[in-house]
């Protein structure tokens, strides 16, 4: 159990980032300065820095325990279970989950909905997601290479990394569903070599044409 100082670091983290969306959403994010997220949490501006050191990572708050289940839903799958299937399973979310928390990397403050639609509407908040992401795929990487038993650098195992994640970026901050998600998954099961055949008629072609 973590100790008193310890909760009450992490309560002053939660409440920095809780104060942050709440400002972005009432005003914007390009309209809410550090300073005015600081006074309205009531803490020094620098000790908003000793726990973000960025405007964008308030919103990211809980990035590194993204990063964490990211790399534990490969090593902990259980025994028989590919490393592709425990990816998918991490990743495309359950429709409720999907209403629910989208992004998987929010926190436990706002709802997935409201993180991801900020995070849309905003370039800085895209392109710093983006910037995560490739650190997350650094460590999914590596965790899979391990894992296959390969050295790390593996082509194959950072190949897989980059497909998923840029995938399910997409998927998360793009106009797209779990089942878009899925389909990709099935495509790094099964290859590409049918892809745009006439026997290649997806789900999503067929909810495009009705």
């Amino acid at each position: 159990m973590a100790g008193l100082r310890e909760r009450k670091k992490a309560q002053t983290r939660r409440r920095l980032a809780d104060t942050a969306f709440a400002l972005f959403r009432e005003r914007g994010y390009e309209n809410v300065t550090v300073a005015q997220i600081a006074d309205a949490a009531d803490v020094a501006v620098s000790t908003l820095f000793a726990y973000f050191p960025c405007k964008e990572a308030l919103v990211f708050d809980a990035e590194d325990e993204y990063e964490r289940a990211l790399t534990a839903a490969v090593r902990d799958r259980a025994p028989g279970v590919s490393l592709l299937d425990a990816l998918e399973a991490h990743l495309v979310p359950a429709p409720q989950a999907a209403t629910d928390d989208p992004s998987g990397v929010s926190g436990s403050g706002p709802s997935g909905a409201d993180f991801v639609a900020l995070v849309k509407a905003t370039p800085a908040l895209l392109d710093y997601a983006g910037r995560l992401r490739r650190r997350w795929e650094a460590s999914l990487a590596a965790a899979l290479a391990r894992e296959a038993g390969v050295p790390e650098g593996d082509l194959l195992a950072t190949t897989l990394a980059r497909f998923a994640l840029e995938a399910n970026f997409l998927a998360t901050y793009g106009d797209h569903s779990p089942e878009d998600l899925k389909a990709v998954f099935e495509r790094l099961r099964h290859g590409w070599a049918d892809f745009g055949t006439t026997a290649d008629r997806t789900a999503t072609d067929v909810t495009a044409d009705s």
